[in-house]
């Protein structure tokens, strides 16, 4: 799937999608609706990533999307990656997750750190989904404190001897290689962090145990140990030292892309609370007849389009090369709170019935909470617009 990518108006005033994204939508929303809604349930209650709908991810193109045409990709933007992360987060927040962690946390540092050897090794074949990656940053004393982190790095002549431990990883039970973030100057601070990549079965890389999450369960998260792991001078991502600065470049990408991620729950929620609130019939007549239910209906729609309104214009300013720090995290908070309230309603309007396993609406209230921790915790969100704001 090759298109170029079509930014939003440079004005900024106009939020129309232009055709080749209202394409991309209907595609992606067709391949969700046939490959994923099908599934969501299953991987919700084992815990299993379907590795099979992300292989046909591959061949469609669509991990490619992010990602320029000389490297295999399909040269689309923020806006595409947005569009197409809503869709599958409408169908399942879990599997979707998957997908989002080895597109943008995975293979990003790999387009822009990677040499042409690491580029054919690990890049193209995990846009063509023949690989999957993870993202090794958090560690078990160290989440929204990336400068603390723990794991080190250290040349032993022509090699690095990785040692540490990281947690919480997407993919990690299935990823096929880690972009690990390690410490490889004990001095130097945050100019003394590097990444790597590391294999899946190099000696004394090993997977924990798979941790099991009340939320996303569609993805597969565990906790990833580096005992004595000696890696070649090739498995080094970029100059020494820009680990830290190429972390956080990863991360504000991810916060932009993922205002799709909250924007595709919590539309599900919204069409399954205004469904049911149709058919519920109380002191006879439907529950969407009274202002109470009204309201809140109301409430969660505006709420979602004023998140896609923040979230377009973090991706235009992303898209067209501009400085968005400050709209990233407004864009990533604001979604991140409106994902979990819309969701909150969504319960409220089934009344017991939300509470109950059959209801689709159970898995958006607990899938919705990630968004508040994940990507940077809403209160660190809240510190870097602060500090953006001059305080």
């Amino acid at each position: 799937m090759a298109m170029v990518s079509a930014s939003l108006p440079q004005t900024g005033l106009c939020f129309a999608y232009t055709p080749e994204q209202e394409a991309l939508r209907q595609s992606v929303r067709e391949f969700a609706a046939r490959e994923i809604a099908p599934v969501a349930d299953h991987a919700d209650e084992h815990d299993a990533f379907p590795m099979d709908v992300f292989r046909r991810m591959g061949e469609m193109g669509y991990l490619g999307l992010m990602f320029p045409e000389e490297v295999g990709g399909a040269g689309g933007g923020y806006i595409e990656g947005q569009i197409m992360l809503e869709e599958m987060a409408y169908a399942s927040a879990g599997i979707a997750l998957g997908v989002f962690a080895h597109m943008l946390l995975a293979c990003k540092p790999l387009l822009l750190l990677g040499d042409e050897d690491q580029r054919r090794r690990y890049l193209l074949p995990s846009l063509r989904g023949q690989r999957i990656g993870a993202w090794g940053l958090t560690e078990p004393d160290v989440g929204s404190d990336v400068a603390s982190l723990r794991t080190r790095a250290v040349r032993e002549g022509n090699e690095w001897v990785l040692t540490g431990s990281k947690m919480f990883i997407t993919n990690g039970p299935i990823a096929d290689f880690v972009v690990v973030a390690a410490r490889t100057d004990q001095s130097a601070g945050m100019r003394g962090i590097s990444l790597f990549v590391v294999e899946q079965g190099t000696p004394g890389f090993t997977v924990g145990k798979k941790l099991k999450k009340i939320a996303v369960r569609g993805s597969e998260t565990a906790e990833l140990v580096f005992d004595q792991v000696r890696l070649p001078p090739s498995a080094l991502l970029g100059p020494e030292g820009e680990g830290f600065y190429e972390a956080m470049k990863t991360l504000q990408g991810g916060r932009v892309t993922g205002v799709g991620y909250g924007l595709g729950i919590a539309r599900a929620a919204f069409d399954a609370a205004l469904r049911y609130a149709k058919e519920r019939i109380q002191f006879g007549k439907p529950i969407a007849d009274f202002q109470v239910i009204q309201h809140k209906l109301a409430d969660m729609a505006t709420q979602i389009e004023a998140a896609r309104s923040l979230g377009q214009k973090a991706a235009w300013l992303a898209d067209n090369g501009q400085p968005c720090i400050r709209e990233a995290s407004m864009a990533k908070l604001f979604a991140s709170e409106m994902c979990t309230q819309v969701c909150n309603m969504a319960v409220q309007i089934h009344g017991g019935y939300g509470l109950m396993m059959e209801y689709p609406v159970q898995r958006f209230w607990r899938d919705a909470k990630l968004l508040e921790i994940g990507e940077g915790t809403s209160e660190i969100q809240r510190g870097i617009i602060a500090k953006q704001l001059g305080l």
